[in-house]
């Protein structure tokens, strides 16, 4: 069975996506089945490292990376299908191509984020992006994505038409060295402080965070700091990065609360190394990698109720009600005043982070792959 492997997206995708089409390629590679031979669109390093549209800001810049994401899913993707011969194509980035294709499509949509949340992408590229999705379900296609939350979701928006599977992603691979400078750098103790690694996205609720750290601060100020690692929302109309940083401001709480911004590897490694516990916020995911990254590091977990998160944290993380800064302020300090609930958090995340691997994250590809009913 031959299976193409669309790594073309790594050349600007940052986030979730980009741990995903990574670690998949990773796994591929490392836990090889005989009666599988995957090829790649590209080697994942090199595309991955390719600057060309990374941090497009202008108009013409944006302009010139839809023309030649258009140019790749409708164009030059279809002629490497007719060259390769594959059985299978996997897209891993919600878009599959619109021409009609001799061979079975495993297309990822990774959330209904486009759907349910409109408000949080312009107009037009919106509408864009929807109809190219649109257009690649067709044929012989299976959805795969990530959650049963993010299934039900999507079923929701798109009906049955499409058979929708869910595969449990495997986190990042954090194999660069630990850099305990880091900490040093940014007077960050051992233990001493809450983190959170992401986008400024809205939807990650981080001004709800930071009220919170705010009013946990008042009441028991043991843990003197927060970290809100991670770059700007994806979009203007996305991007709360202004409004925390004013926030931060007004709050009086420089000192208290770090914004690193991108991290290397190795310093999200120390990261989480050092951390008293991880916080996410999120009002919506389709699934949440740092909560496994967190509990494979032995960091307890305070996370909102939200479904697709309750469903992989699986019990071993503290959840609040979702958008209850109260809730959350409270969660805050039961976890610092209660040491036994803490090595308990520790202990259970270590357990579900083991459920989460590279190895059954491809063997999961590989059934679908070798047995298109399932």
């Amino acid at each position: 069975m031959k299976v193409l492997l669309d790594l073309q997206h790594l050349n600007v995708a940052t986030t979730g996506i980009k741990t995903y089409m990574v670690e998949l390629a990773k796994a591929a590679r490392k836990y090889p089945h005989p009666e599988v031979e995957w090829i790649f669109t590209h080697e994942p390093e090199v595309q991955a490292a390719d600057k060309t549209y990374q941090g497009a800001k202008s108009k013409i810049q944006r302009l010139n990376y839809h023309l030649d994401y258009f140019r790749w899913k409708e164009f030059q993707l279809p002629d490497l299908v007719k060259k390769y011969k594959p059985d299978v194509l996997i897209c891993p980035d919600f878009v599959s191509p619109a021409a009609s294709l001799p061979c079975r499509r495993l297309t990822v949509i990774h959330d209904a984020f486009f759907w349910q949340m409109p408000e949080n992408y312009p107009r037009w590229w919106r509408t864009y992006f929807l109809n190219l999705i649109r257009k690649g379900l067709k044929e012989d296609t299976q959805i795969i994505t990530t959650t049963n939350y993010s299934k039900n979701s999507l079923l929701e928006y798109l009906g049955n038409d499409w058979p929708i599977s869910v595969i449990y992603q495997a986190p990042k691979g954090l194999k660069a060295a630990s850099d305990p400078q880091f900490l040093v750098k940014k007077h960050l103790p051992k233990k001493g402080y809450f983190v959170h690694i992401g986008t400024f996205d809205k939807r990650k609720n981080l001004p709800l965070l930071v009220n919170s750290f705010a009013q946990y601060l008042k009441q028991q100020p043991t843990i003197q700091k927060l970290v809100l690692a991670g770059g700007p929302g994806q979009s203007k109309q996305m991007n709360d990065f202004p409004v925390v940083e004013k926030l931060i401001e007004s709050l009086g709480l420089q000192e208290q609360i770090i914004l690193p911004g991108y991290l290397s590897d190795g310093e999200v490694k120390a990261l989480y190394e050092g951390a008293f516990a991880y916080v996410f916020p999120s009002q919506n995911e389709g699934f949440g990698i740092p909560i496994l990254e967190s509990m494979g590091f032995g960091v307890p977990v305070i996370h909102s109720d939200q479904l697709a998160l309750l469903e992989v944290a699986g019990g071993a993380g503290l959840p609040f009600q979702t958008g209850n800064g109260e809730d959350l302020t409270e969660k805050l300090i039961l976890l610092d005043r209660d040491g036994n609930l803490r090595s308990q958090q520790i202990s259970h995340g270590k357990e579900r982070a083991k459920d989460f691997s590279a190895e059954k994250f491809i063997e999961a590809f590989h059934r679908i792959i070798l047995n298109p009913t399932l």
